[in-house]
């Protein structure tokens, strides 16, 4: 499983409802679509993490990098729906950090028994 991490800050005066409902409805499509396994959208807690990386943090499971790559040919089409509900989170943030992490050891990995 490849994961895409997200890390944001809302622009000053968005509520944080306004947010997750947003980005829930334009995940929710990407799922639906086949472009996206699942995802999570958490908030830091009690204030504890790293400031830098931004208050809330999404996690966006595919399948792999050609399940990724279909994703991003979605999006980047701007067709409809997808591009409203793109427009309706992007506006609503700030200060957004991505990283893409994958499960480890994952099915390619060698188990170390065989020769290099």
């Amino acid at each position: 499983m490849d994961i895409y991490h997200i890390w944001c800050d809302l622009k000053p005066g968005i509520r944080d409802t306004t947010f997750t409902e947003a980005a829930d409805a334009y995940l929710k499509q990407l799922v639906q679509t086949g472009s996206l396994q699942q995802y999570r959208i958490t908030r830091r807690k009690l204030g504890l993490g790293i400031p830098e990386l931004g208050e809330f943090h999404l996690m966006l499971e595919f399948e792999g990098l050609a399940q990724l790559d279909e994703a991003f040919t979605t999006v980047a089409s701007r067709d409809e729906p997808v591009e409203s509900f793109h427009h309706s989170v992007n506006s609503l943030v700030s200060s957004i950090k991505f990283a893409l992490y994958r499960d480890f050891p994952d099915s390619v990995r060698l188990t170390g028994e065989e020769k290099f």
